[in-house]
């Protein structure tokens, strides 16, 4: 038993630094394992802020790609009419053009051979520079139902002439539009095109000669398109009658009557086409002839037009148009011969036709080239004495004035045209005295504007 007391304390005091050193390893071990636990905290916290930068960045990339594949989205609706400054400002387009004309012979002798005159802006011009026709034209919506729109005509000699001043509709349902006040009538094909918007600096001897240039009507126009896959359009006008070859009469009612109808279509992938077929029904009274021995025209004139038109545009910078018309006017009356002042009247018969076939190639991507052949026929006209009267001509005999014309025009752009244009010129027909005109035209637009026709 006294051994036993001795034994044991010597082993505590044997085991005391061992278990004092135990504790500290326990520590340092908790200490290291609470780093490591934090450590790794930290790298988790980074690893997931960056997972959720990654996918922040793949969602806005995803919201980007979307908004390019759809499409675009309207436009916010306009203030209403009341509500902004410039919700009444109309469009407004100006051209601005001008020539210059070299020719063998007096410009100022020029006539068509047959035909009597159809006012003094036909034929080539004067010699030289020559300030052209400017167009002043203003377009806007008045409501939600018309339009409308003058164009003012402002020539190198200081006057101004409304060219076209009307209102159409824009809310007639099945197809239906409707125009009311001044504008080129819709017979034929070129006659709605505006001058700016021609092939060749001038337009083509029928028209110069039926129309003395375009047919414009006072008055009132419907226009029908039909639901059909092949474009077919219907149309009728009615109108005061004044212009060439009818003239202002001193009556109520209707004076110039047309109807015209269009069929068109697309021929495969490149090629369309557009015919029709019009009818011009108007009267005269002492219509002017501009001859010393000739008063004038009293009686009616009806004039048949055919037209057809071709497109071939298998690129942007290739295409190919051709355009053909024909003409026939029938009138019958009687003229006043007035050599002395006698007034002798002397009955008048006569059906007068002409052509022209057109054709511009568009050859690059700024540049066309154009021939263009016109002939007329005078016809035979029939003079016969009235009851009791002392004239009695008998029938003429027909004339044909002919005219070859080639072009050449540069388009640098929508808004720019120049032109040059050479003419075989045989319209006077008084004995192969042929006259060649060389001219030189140039065209700029600025403003707004619309379309051109077909």
């Amino acid at each position: 038993m006294s051994i036993v007391k001795p034994v044991a304390a010597l082993l505590a005091l044997l085991t005391l630094p061992a278990m004092a050193s135990a504790t500290d390893d326990v520590a340092a071990l908790r200490a290291e394992l609470q780093a490591l636990k934090s450590d790794y905290d930290a790298r988790v916290g980074k690893l997931e802020t960056r997972i959720q930068q990654l996918e922040a960045t793949n969602a806005a990339m995803a919201d980007a790609a979307t908004a390019a594949a759809a499409p675009p989205q309207p436009a916010p609706s306009p203030p209403p009419s009341g509500g902004g400054a410039n919700a009444f400002n109309p469009s407004i387009s100006v051209i601005l053009g001008g020539s210059y004309t070299n020719a063998q012979r007096d410009p100022a002798d020029w006539n068509i051979a047959g035909f009597t005159p159809a006012g003094d802006e036909i034929g080539p011009g004067d010699r030289s520079f020559n300030l052209g026709e400017s167009e002043l034209t203003v377009a806007a919506s008045v409501d939600p139902y018309f339009t409308a729109q003058l164009t003012a005509a402002i020539t190198g000699e200081n006057e101004i002439g409304v060219e076209e001043a009307f209102v159409r509709t824009t809310a007639l349902p099945d197809g239906f539009t409707a125009k009311l006040g001044r504008f080129f009538s819709g017979l034929g094909y070129l006659n709605e095109v505006h001058a700016h918007a021609w092939d060749f600096v001038d337009q083509p001897l029928v028209y110069q000669a039926m129309f003395g240039g375009q047919y414009t009507q006072n008055g009132a126009q419907v226009k029908w398109i039909a639901p059909t896959d092949v474009f077919l359009e219907f149309g009728a006008e009615a109108g005061n009658g004044e212009s060439f070859p009818g003239t202002r009469r001193d009556r109520n009612g209707i004076n110039g009557a047309t109807l015209f109808a269009h069929a068109g279509g697309d021929v495969g992938d490149y090629a369309s086409w557009r015919a029709g077929v019009s009818w011009l029904d108007t009267r005269a009274e002492d219509r002017n002839l501009g001859d010393p021995l000739l008063d004038g025209f009293t009686g009616s004139s009806k004039t048949w037009v055919a037209d057809a038109v071709f497109k071939w545009a298998p690129s942007p910078r290739r295409q190919l148009k051709v355009q053909a018309e024909y003409l026939r006017r029938t009138e019958n009356g009687d003229f006043t011969f007035d050599p002395a002042g006698f007034g002798l009247p002397a009955a008048y018969d006569n059906t007068q036709s002409g052509w022209y076939l057109q054709s511009v190639y568009q050859f690059a991507a700024r540049w066309r080239a154009g021939v263009r052949y016109d002939r007329l026929d005078s016809g035979s006209p029939d003079y016969r004495a009235l009851v009791g009267g002392p004239v009695d001509f008998g029938s003429l005999d027909s004339l044909h004035p002919e005219r070859v014309s080639v072009m050449l025009d540069w388009n640098p752009s929508e808004f720019t045209r120049l032109r040059a244009q050479y003419d075989f010129d045989d319209a006077r027909d008084d004995g192969g005295q042929r006259d060649r005109i060389f001219r030189l035209q140039y065209i700029f637009g600025i403003g707004a504007h619309g379309a051109h026709k077909y």
